[in-house]
């Protein structure tokens, strides 16, 4: 799967995978505890504006590094929230969307359900079809759904950019500005298509071997420019391919614009790392994915008009660092 050129085909491939899981739901409507994950509760500042390219720090430099300017600062990390920090209520099940088991092998426990959604049944697993900027290529949606078409992926990236939310949002939601309102939707938050624009697709980042674009060949023009994505604990800043203007994402933004989307699911922000990374990066990329998860289930819960939450488990191949993941996200 590595060797396919469309990092989509292994991110979706991935989340695909995750649907006949047991908990599917970052902290609703099924619940699993861990015995061994036990973090302290905290409570992060929430951000100002949606989408503002000047958020206010989260830390402010300490005292010692104002004494020694030389000194390169390094922000505070705030620690995991707790899951029992989180209301009660939003653990509890939900008549309007379910699970509903099938079959499961007594060999390998996988297993055959069915998702039911405001917006129709998806039976798992699945073949889910990538609509990018809400349109199918080579088809419509009437041709999809003639065929047997269930959930359909739409990207929130894309979108953001290009009609944008509030135009979404002033259409009815994405089910009827997309004239698919009888059939279920997903939209991711954005975070893979920001991450894809610094390590490209999955041939490129396995021949740099986890390098950023701007560095992979020496004799490109473009060799000493900064790095398109800059990450930070609050967000992650990009530049729109569209007209060049600064956009920082973050966990409340993203939950925010899929909101104005209405899609059936949701994803929260996450961290994509390379194929090709040390793994104290990996570790901080998954703790990090794991409080920015935390922050956009927060923000969803405010509102959830209808809408399921799914997580995405991080950790790479790191079998040490993915059971974790799994136990903490349910």
């Amino acid at each position: 799967m590595l060797k396919s050129s469309s990092l989509n085909f292994v991110y979706y491939s991935a989340f695909v995978m995750l649907l006949p899981r047991r908990a599917l739901f970052v902290g609703a409507f099924q619940h699993s505890t861990s015995n061994h994950l036990r973090h302290r509760h905290n409570t992060l500042r929430p951000l100002r504006d949606l989408f503002s390219a000047s958020p206010t720090s989260r830390s402010s430099s300490s005292s010692s590094s104002s004494d020694n300017p030389k000194k390169k600062y390094v922000p505070e990390i705030p620690p995991l929230e707790d899951p029992s920090s989180f209301p009660s209520w939003s653990y509890e099940p939900r008549d309007y969307f379910q699970y509903e088991l099938i079959y499961q092998s007594k060999i390998s426990n996988a297993r055959v359900g069915r998702i039911h959604t405001p917006h129709g049944i998806i039976d798992t697993p699945g073949f889910v079809a990538v609509a990018t900027n809400g349109a199918l290529k080579g088809l419509d949606f009437r041709q999809a759904d003639e065929a047997g078409q269930q959930l359909v992926f739409c990207n929130s990236y894309h979108l953001l950019l290009q009609p944008g939310p509030e135009v979404i949002e002033e259409a009815g939601g994405l089910h009827k500005f997309i004239n698919r309102p009888n059939r279920p939707l997903i939209t991711d938050s954005g975070g893979f298509q920001v991450f894809s624009l610094a390590y490209g697709s999955v041939q490129e980042s396995l021949e740099s071997e986890g390098e950023l674009k701007r560095a992979k060949k020496n004799k490109r023009k473009d060799q000493n420019k900064p790095s398109p994505v800059k990450v930070t604990e609050d967000g992650v800043y990009f530049s729109s391919y569209r007209d060049g203007r600064k956009i920082f994402l973050t966990p409340e933004s993203t939950v925010e614009a899929q909101k104005s989307y209405g899609a059936d699911i949701i994803i929260p922000l996450d961290q994509l790392p390379p194929y090709h990374i040390d793994r104290q990066k990996l570790l901080e990329s998954v703790d990090r994915s794991h409080r920015w998860e935390a922050r956009s289930l927060r923000k969803h819960l405010e509102d959830v008009k209808q809408q399921a939450m799914y997580c995405v488990v991080h950790g790479g191949g790191d079998i040490e660092l993915r059971t974790p993941s799994v136990d903490y996200l349910t």
